[in-house]
């Protein structure tokens, strides 16, 4: 019986695979969208700037530990600093990508619902940062911390008066942040391996380095969590076999004498 439903898992999985063209127009319309309802929403220095300061306070109010504490680990050398600085410009959008495509073609149940779940995300991202322009504590006094890209390189902003291809005042919510827990999230929901739990080291060392570099505040990062845990809960896990629903089940060879027996003794 085990010969007969594995194929029809394969066709199955195979039917769940959006296809390949159409994947990759759509996550390049959505980025694309995204990339100009940010810069509609560029602007709003004053907004900005105060915003900076209540979210400041605000922590301050809430005892949340300083973010200067985690860029003075970081201002112990160059190389740190510099390290970080890459992480930040390079690790982002690629590892998010490459988690799309590995669900694409190992988890393609799964691949559409960590799209979904990043496009809504996203979205409510987009809006925030429309209805909430934040400048992040690199560029406000009162933090007292160093913009680590500027000193330290490389940098992936301009002045912020001439950055044609970035907003700078859409702190809040941190994707960031969101993205990288929900690539952990979706590894620890599609694998099998005992280990897997290590995943989360990726949204953590994210954190650091998105607070350490100065270019968000702690609740940033909470925003998104709390947005991705709202989108979760929407759009629930499919269900499936434990360590990956969605997964492809490879038909084994059966040899002929078996699958006789096999079906004697119905």
């Amino acid at each position: 019986m085990n010969a007969r439903k594995e194929p029809e898992a394969v066709g199955r999985a195979a039917s769940a695979r959006p296809p390949l063209v159409r994947e990759l127009l759509l996550v390049t319309a959505l980025f694309l969208v995204y990339k100009l309802g940010r810069r509609l929403a560029s602007g709003h220095t004053g907004a900005a700037f105060r915003n900076g300061h209540e979210v400041w306070d605000l922590e301050r109010a809430l005892r949340l530990p300083g973010e200067g504490a985690v860029q003075s680990l970081l201002l112990h050398g160059d190389g740190l600093a510099h390290a970080a600085n890459v992480y930040y410009a390079a690790v982002h959008f690629p590892a998010t990508v490459a988690f799309l495509v590995w669900l694409h073609l190992r988890r393609p149940v799964h691949y559409v619902w960590a799209r979904r779940v990043l496009a809504t995300v996203t979205a409510a991202a987009l809006v925030l940062h429309l209805a909430f322009p934040l400048a992040p504590p690199r560029m406000l006094a009162v933090t007292g911390l160093v913009d680590t890209a500027r000193v330290y390189g490389p940098s992936v902003y301009g002045p912020p008066t001439t950055d044609g291809l970035s907003n700078q005042f859409a702190a809040m919510p941190s994707l960031h942040f969101g993205w990288a827990l929900m690539v952990a999230v979706g590894l620890i929901v599609t694998t099998r391996a005992r280990w897997r739990p290590l995943w989360l080291a990726h949204p953590l060392l994210t954190l650091l380095v998105i607070v350490g570099t100065a270019n968000h505040f702690w609740l940033d990062a909470v925003v998104a969590a709390v947005l991705l845990g709202a989108a979760l809960v929407l759009l629930r896990v499919p269900r499936g076999p434990s360590g990956g629903a969605g997964r492809i089940v490879r038909a084994r060879h059966v040899p002929a004498g078996r699958r006789a027996l096999v079906g004697a003794g119905r």
